[in-house]
């Protein structure tokens, strides 16, 4: 196999790894929305709970009240003064029957307040559990995009004869490096001069010890990760959590210049945002490249740069 032909299979390669990449970033975008709303639906039956016991306290008081005035026989109170062998105990009691009535116009108030609530409790964990569903059958679609695209690549590489595969690995590391050569010959590292704060210099420092960690699609550690479950791990560990995405990083986190960054930053990569690694100083990174691969430290203009992000801005 010719040089070119390589140089098609590692594109091709590439190709296949990037999409997987992003059918990741979809798989753990549904996988943290799918793990919110099962949080909301448990709070939500936590109060459908408490509003049925409140609601049938309620309605027992409700028929107390109800008893008691059956018991006067309903008489106008006019009535029952002139009926009255004791008119002033009659005054007495009608004073606590006005409070009795107002007790019992704030009850049928509560009681009313309470079924809207149960109804609209009810309402949203029909809500939530309709996003549910989107969100596994959404998993399972970025799942399957997954496995295909990584079984493809796995196939296609495969085919290679071990000198060829040996060949690509050059290539590969070829392409890495010129990327990297043509970023710092820009002059872009001599702008850099930031010191990492004292939440970065944690977050680089969990970060570092994953290093040679094997990168498992939606893993968050601490035995193996993708791209964003290493960058959301390392700052959660410095005490700062961040989304849980490299998408959601770049749309979220603030983001600054590139001549700006300081260790522990996180750089974002290609146009749709579907890599992140951790900046570390010097021109180099801390990333979980892709499937087959381990965390490992590389250049950090091996790869085309979409922007900057600071979680401790």
């Amino acid at each position: 196999m010719t040089n070119k032909d390589l140089e098609a299979v590692r594109a091709k390669l590439d190709d296949l790894y990037h999409d997987a990449a992003v059918a990741t970033d979809a798989y753990n975008a549904a996988e943290e929305q799918a793990q919110k709303q099962s949080a909301q639906i448990v709070e939500l039956a936590k109060k459908i709970v408490k509003g049925q016991e409140k609601l049938d306290e309620l309605k027992d008081r409700a028929g107390a009240a109800a008893r008691s005035q059956y018991r006067t026989g309903g008489l106008p109170d006019e009535a029952q003064l002139v009926l009255s062998d004791n008119p002033q105990a009659f005054l007495d009691g009608a004073g606590r029957i006005l409070q009795g009535q107002r007790a019992t116009k704030g009850l049928i108030a509560e009681l009313t307040r309470t079924q809207d609530d149960l109804k609209q409790y009810t309402a949203d964990a029909s809500t939530q559990w309709q996003q549910l569903e989107k969100n596994r059958q959404a998993k399972a679609a970025a799942q399957k995009t997954i496995t295909t695209q990584i079984a493809a690549a796995e196939k296609l590489e495969s085919q290679l004869e071990k000198k060829e595969k040996e060949r690509l690995a050059k290539l590969e590391q070829q392409a890495a490096l010129k990327a990297q050569t043509d970023w710092l010959d820009s002059g872009v590292l001599k702008d850099i001069s930031g010191k990492a704060s004292a939440q970065g210099k944690a977050a680089v420092a969990y970060a570092t010890a994953q290093l040679g960690k094997p990168y498992e699609w939606g893993a968050e550690g601490p035995k193996s990760y993708d791209c964003s479950g290493l960058t959301s791990q390392a700052w959660a560990s410095a005490g700062d959590p961040i989304p849980r995405t490299s998408q959601e990083q770049w749309k979220q986190l603030p983001h600054v210049d590139v001549k700006d960054m300081r260790p522990g930053d996180l750089i974002i990569y290609f146009d749709d945002a579907s890599h992140v690694a951790m900046y570390i100083g010097d021109g180099a990174i801390i990333h979980a490249p892709r499937p087959g691969r381990t965390v490992t430290i590389a250049g950090a203009g091996s790869m085309p740069i979409l922007g900057v992000v600071r979680p401790d801005a």
